[in-house]
């Protein structure tokens, strides 16, 4: 297996996760635990995780110059990110959340032209609205979910806003794997976010009722710590090195199609024509992006 079929590997896996993440994130926030709240469990939890795998690894040191990078890395990366990702996702529903989600390729091929002077492609650009038209085919004409928001404007604004510090950090993110293995650079980077988002989120976390939160909530908790945000991290990072970020960031479209198999597998939907044919457009919207072209438009 190459390093880009690997990746691939890796980007599919994180797209599988994070299309059942939206469901489960919702179901945690609806009654027992506020957005803030769940984001410093997952971010505390993803760094404590990270350190301890670090310590089964050998020894990596950090650049001074670095840590700047790190910590703006981070700010995007887990603070902006994750803060607004849940707090949106709490106020609009999941399928409104999944839609604004797929707009991160076009920021990230826009981010790319401006920072990394990548070429815009023939086949990235029909790639990104391949995938694009399949995503929103689905999630406009597929059955929708019964889960519905308090403050849709609000929520769909925070998820638009995710969807772009999400890009940004896909660019700052690159030039580091180049030299820092993925454990030392997830450890760093959620370091540096526990301390950004502390602020925020500490009030909402020390106000949680333990003792009447459900076994099952405990559960999905865990979940969204070790893998929505652990694994997902982990292989997104070693996709990140075998990948570029406009071809990472395609896998996004992924995720509504894998959250309506979720959907069927639990007995909440059914196979429709309408999702087969975005079905098809996503698989070969990702195909396209991911063939290598010189071409510039």
């Amino acid at each position: 297996m190459t390093n880009k079929q690997k990746g691939i590997l890796f980007a599919f896996l994180a797209a599988l996760i994070y299309g059942v993440t939206f469901t489960i994130a919702k179901d945690v926030m609806k009654i027992h635990v506020p957005s803030f709240a769940l984001t410093l469990m997952r971010v505390s939890g993803a760094a404590i995780i990270f350190w301890l795998i670090s310590f089964t690894l050998p020894k990596e040191k950090i650049e001074k110059k670095d840590y700047r990078k790190f910590f703006i890395a981070a700010l995007f990366g887990i603070a902006l990110n994750m803060m607004t990702f849940l707090k949106g996702l709490s106020y609009t529903s999941p399928i409104s959340a999944s839609v604004l989600m797929i707009t991160a390729p076009i920021f990230v091929m826009i981010f790319s032209f401006i920072f990394l002077k990548n070429p815009i492609t023939r086949y990235k650009v029909a790639g990104v609205l391949l995938g694009m038209t399949g995503a929103v085919f689905l999630i406009l004409y597929g059955k929708k979910l019964s889960i519905h928001g308090s403050n849709p404007r609000l929520g769909n604004l925070l998820v638009v806003f995710n969807a772009i510090s999400y890009a940004l950090y896909l660019i700052l993110a690159k030039p580091l794997l180049k030299y820092y293995h993925p454990v030392t650079f997830a450890k760093w980077l959620y370091t540096f976010g526990l301390i950004l988002i502390i602020p925020f989120t500490v009030n909402e976390f020390a106000q949680l009722d333990w003792q009447n939160i459900p076994i099952q909530i405990h559960l999905k908790i865990v979940f969204l710590v070790f893998f929505s945000t652990v694994l997902t991290y982990l292989f997104n990072l070693m996709a990140l090195k075998a990948l570029k970020p406009t071809t990472m960031s395609v896998f996004i479209y992924l995720q509504p199609l894998i959250a309506s198999v979720f959907a069927i597998f639990m007995g909440a939907d059914h196979l429709t024509w309408v999702k087969i044919i975005a079905a098809s457009l996503i698989i070969i919207g990702v195909y396209l992006v991911n063939l290598s072209s010189t071409k510039k438009t």
